[in-house]
């Protein structure tokens, strides 16, 4: 019988209002490294938004992979495991294998502008069901075995489905 394996999306975005600590150390450190980051590509000094730097300033877009470089200790702190994403028992079981963060906005000389997104991709999970607005998951593995565990995640805005293929 066919599998759907998929892999997940979670779309994660931090800002000044963001209230847990994690958060906040990410907040922070990578508005810190946008200023100095966003120098190369601002040397006379004449923009003071992420915007205005992305329109007028062709190589400014590199800021995104530049910028991601002061939260990868970060990321090292979540074990492999996407967070806020829990399963319908309370859990938090999503591993992650990739991440692209992105400034959203930003301005050198407001840290309140400041607006970041982490967007993680999971491991492959199968899709066994989908239970109203439930999808019933277990990790993909090329054994085949004869008990799985599952994981009922719930949609929620800022997570989808990123890929799925047919096995």
């Amino acid at each position: 019988m066919p599998q759907k394996v998929i892999t997940i999306g979670y779309r994660k975005i931090i800002d000044d209002s963001s209230l847990n600590h994690w958060d906040k150390f990410i907040h922070e450190d990578s508005f810190l490294e946008f200023q100095m980051q966003s120098q190369l590509f601002n040397q006379e000094e004449k923009y003071n938004t992420f915007a205005e730097l992305i329109l007028n300033v062709p190589e400014a877009d590199k800021l995104h992979f530049l910028v991601s470089a002061a939260i990868t200790g970060y990321l090292r702190q979540l074990n492999g495991i996407i967070p806020d994403i829990l399963d319908n028992l309370g859990r938090k079981f999503l591993p992650f294998e990739n991440f692209k963060f992105e400034i959203i906005n930003s301005d050198i000389n407001d840290i309140e502008q400041h607006k970041v997104a982490i967007n993680f991709f999971s491991k492959p999970m199968i899709w066994h069901d989908s239970l109203h607005h439930y999808l019933l998951l277990s990790p993909y593995s090329e054994v085949t075995q004869p008990e799985v565990f599952t994981h009922l995640l719930q949609i929620q805005p800022f997570v989808s489905i990123h890929s799925i293929k047919t096995i």
